[in-house]
């Protein structure tokens, strides 16, 4: 990938950070840093804190820091609602992208690039760029013009709602992008359309924090990095070689081993009350004559 300039260069810098949800703490000392036109893969089994990183980071409610830093470019990212995080130059691609009814994607992101100008709201000029912008950035990843026309993704499927992130995510040119599970829903032609897109996209300067299970993914959107979360914690890193190795095995070398519950003994084995030892109490004999006289063994 191409280095970008030093006036162009972000860095999103997480430094042991502990976050809980209630009495639950999820995120037990991260540490990750993502730079300008890089991409960091962090993968992990279900319920390893990967999208919970992905909401601390952006602000998500419900969610208490209780240890650690993030800062975007030095700035306090934590001490910043989640307007400001986004007005600062952090993206999030949802998992579960959200309707908004009455409101079109033109207007969404025309009012967010005013915002970021310093503007208090979009003249028509800006609302005519955007709504050209929108539609050539959905040509791009196969997502139909009058999609993005319509208010912001209402009645989408699943695939067309990622596509419309990755539509969202050219637009507005962030710093450093956060995909939580992109891949999500998506068929192989969805896939290919808009990790094509993003990994462009990293060629002109993008971070990207590629949240992810699989590794389909990160054949077109390329690792520079791949870190595996396990129990809130990153327990390995690695280069594009250990998307690979996780491929082959799993995630299972890293999770902890279960303990030997040993074998039970019913019958005539040690610690049975048929074993004869100490203390024992005799018990019946299951396979004695039910007609048999009891005094009969007395001899």
């Amino acid at each position: 990938m191409s280095a970008p300039t030093a006036e162009s260069a972000h860095t999103l810098r997480i430094e042991g950070l502990h976050a809980s949800a209630g009495d639950t703490e999820i995120l037990q000392g991260v540490d990750l840093e993502v730079s300008s036109g890089r991409v960091h893969a962090v993968m992990g089994p279900n319920g390893s804190g990967k999208s919970t990183l992905a909401h601390v980071v952006m602000g998500r409610p419900g969610y208490e820091v209780t240890a650690g830093s993030v800062t975007l470019d030095g700035v306090d990212v934590l001490s910043l609602a989640p307007w400001e995080r986004a007005q600062a130059g952090l993206f999030l691609a949802m998992q579960h992208p959200t309707e908004v009814p009455g409101v079109s994607a033109a207007q969404a992101l025309a009012e967010a690039l005013a915002l970021r100008a310093g503007d208090d709201s979009p003249s028509a000029n800006q609302l005519e760029r955007t709504r050209s912008l929108l539609e050539a950035e959905a040509a791009a990843v196969g997502l139909k013009a009058e999609l993005v026309a319509r208010p912001l993704n209402v009645d989408m499927s699943g695939g067309e709602k990622k596509r419309n992130e990755t539509v969202q995510l050219a637009v507005l040119q962030p710093r450093i992008a956060i995909l939580d599970e992109i891949d999500s829903g998506l068929d192989i032609d969805a896939l290919r359309a808009c990790a094509n897109r993003i990994e462009a996209l990293t060629e002109a300067g993008l971070g990207v924090l590629a949240i992810t299970h699989f590794t389909r993914v990160l054949e077109y959107l390329r690792p520079d990095e791949v870190h595996v979360i396990v129990d809130g914690r990153i327990v390995d890193s690695g280069g594009p070689e250990l998307a690979e190795a996780l491929e082959a095995d799993g995630y299972t070398p890293y999770l902890p081993e279960e303990p030997d519950a040993g074998v039970a003994v019913s019958i005539g084995g040690l610690g049975s009350p048929l074993s004869g030892g100490a203390g024992s109490t005799p018990a019946d004999d299951p396979f004695a004559d039910p007609w048999a006289d009891p005094l009969d063994e007395l001899g």
